[in-house]
């Protein structure tokens, strides 16, 4: 054994620490990143659970705010000359992308990661922002209940999908995670505490989400919880045919019935379409545990269904159908660890997968972050759904990258940045694309602005979490900047934080 070590200590001496980073990255991810992740996981986890069980986290939450308003009151007094964003690392988000503005702006403390209270009486849980999905899920299932949308990854926190957006396949009844938000908490740039609701605050109210921490600091938010069944009555069919594609998928988001609707599409004309339904009863001989770390990545395990092109049942625990992709990152872990899925690795680390995406982005370094921007691509668009054919073949003529991940959500015709473009509600599809583009021509800022072209050009939107290369004036045709500016000027929130153009586009200057 120590003859291994000392002959790969050797080998990286002489291939050079850069080169086994960039070439072999899995051997770097095995060794350190996986183990670190887990003691992360188990640390918070434990911490999580005492502080809920000691009922202490509303007490420290007063004392925790307090502390966010003296820093806010202290840059004041100091003359506010430069725009405040939170302490956070940029490496701790999920988020692809590496601000520079943390360096240039006042960093203020935010160290709030605690469920706060669940009220089953009145169906709301009140969270801080850097409470995370596993965390919340972990808690609320366990007392036998959930959040209406529950986003994907474990790692994903509230204030994020609050301050940006958030979505799963629950959100053709329910929307984004937004929409299921009935109040936020935030101190604002004069250092006071403000809550707001559709009928408090309104405007403050709507114009939160998307808008990227530049209106105030989340504090707290409420937000709905229903009932939570055992299990996921799971029905997988295979589809082939674009327009048949298209059809399946937009009368399946349609159909209230369905509580889950998603769809996995392999190639442009072959796609699997789930469809599930929450449920407390389960037939033995079909029920599959799909979370349990040493089962089929999930997207490898649907693939499977389209290959024998059949339609299929089975039943999930619910925890296991919420972070269905979390094990492989969608589909990103088999570009990292190409072996991952194999049954041998599975079985003897798949205990310890995934790697944290904030680790993995910590120790990236320049080069792998240079090599991501230009030969990989993280994107979500959200499209009208009556433009989803038009949509998809872009996508196949301008990246060119599969699986796509297809989840519908109903976008409500309420104020703020983004909302349809007519007065009714409106069904939208959210197209997810991660990984390596397969057309010849692609050019990361080239390609990437056809599609954000396409998508302004049909009244979609870009999901800010991930690269964005529009102008000012061509990202402000696709959101509604009105109320989010009126806003800004009332609250003093232009000499206090960035415009979330200038924090989140390339364009703009970090």
């Amino acid at each position: 054994m120590t003859l291994l070590v000392v002959l790969f200590l050797l080998w990286i001496k002489v291939k050079g620490l850069d080169y086994v980073i960039i070439h072999q990255r899995w051997i770097f991810v095995c060794l350190f990143l996986l183990p670190l992740s887990v003691i992360f996981d188990v640390y918070y986890y434990v911490r999580a659970w005492i502080i809920f069980k000691m009922c202490s986290a509303p007490k420290l939450h007063d004392q925790r705010v307090r502390d966010i308003q003296r820093q806010v009151r202290e840059w004041k007094k100091e003359g506010g000359k430069k725009h405040m964003c939170t302490g956070r690392p940029g490496w701790l988000t999920v988020s692809l992308r590496v601000g520079k503005y943390k360096k240039t702006h006042k960093n203020i403390m935010i160290n709030m990661m605690d469920i706060l209270q669940v009220d089953t009486k009145r169906q709301v849980v009140r969270v801080e922002p850097l409470a995370n999905m596993g965390q919340v899920t972990a808690l609320l299932n366990s007392i036998g209940w959930t959040l209406p949308v529950l986003p994907e990854l474990d790692d994903l926190t509230v204030g994020g999908l609050v301050m940006g957006t958030g979505i799963e396949s629950s959100s053709h009844i329910y929307g984004l995670f937004q929409h299921i938000c009935v109040a936020y908490e935030l101190v604002l740039a004069d250092g006071s505490l403000v809550r707001c609701t559709e009928k408090e605050n309104s405007d403050l109210f709507y114009s939160v989400p998307w808008s990227c921490g530049t209106l105030g600091f989340l504090v707290a938010a409420e937000i709905r919880i229903i009932p939570a069944r055992k299990w996921v009555k799971l029905r997988y069919k295979a589809v082939r045919g674009l327009d048949n594609i298209c059809k399946t998928f937009s009368e399946e988001s349609a159909n209230k019935e369905n509580q889950f609707v998603e769809g996995l599409q392999y190639s442009l004309d072959e796609a699997v379409i789930m469809t599930g339904t929450m449920t407390d009863d389960a037939e033995p001989d079909k029920i599959n545990r799909i979370g349990y770390y040493y089962k089929p990545w999930f997207f490898k395990h649907v693939e499977q269904y389209l290959k024998d092109d059949r339609v299929a049942v089975e039943y999930i625990p619910l925890r296991h159908y919420y972070h269905r992709h979390t094990r492989s990152i969608f589909w990103e872990l088999q570009d990292i660890i190409p072996f991952g899925n194999n049954p041998l690795f599975r079985y003897v680390f798949g205990w310890m997968v995934p790697p944290k995406i904030s680790l993995l982005k910590l120790t990236q370094g320049e080069t792998i972050r240079r090599l991501y921007e230009q030969h990989h691509v993280v994107q979500d668009m959200l499209v009208p759904m009556k433009n989803i054919k038009m949509a998809l073949t872009r996508f196949h003529q301008d990246i060119h990258v599969y699986p796509l991940w297809l989840c519908p959500f109903i976008l409500p015709s309420q104020p703020g940045m983004v909302h349809p473009k007519g007065n009714e509600d409106e069904l939208y599809v959210d197209i997810g694309a991660y990984g390596e583009p397969k057309v010849k021509h692609f050019e990361a800022q080239a390609s990437t602005r056809q599609l954000e072209k396409f998508v302004r050009d049909v009244h979609g939107f870009q999901m800010l979490y991930a690269d964005v290369y529009m102008e000012r004036p061509e990202f402000w045709e696709m959101f509604d900047g009105t109320l989010y500016h009126k806003l800004r000027k009332e609250l003093g929130c232009e000499e206090a934080f960035p415009e979330v153009y200038d924090k989140i586009c390339k364009a703009a200057r970090h």
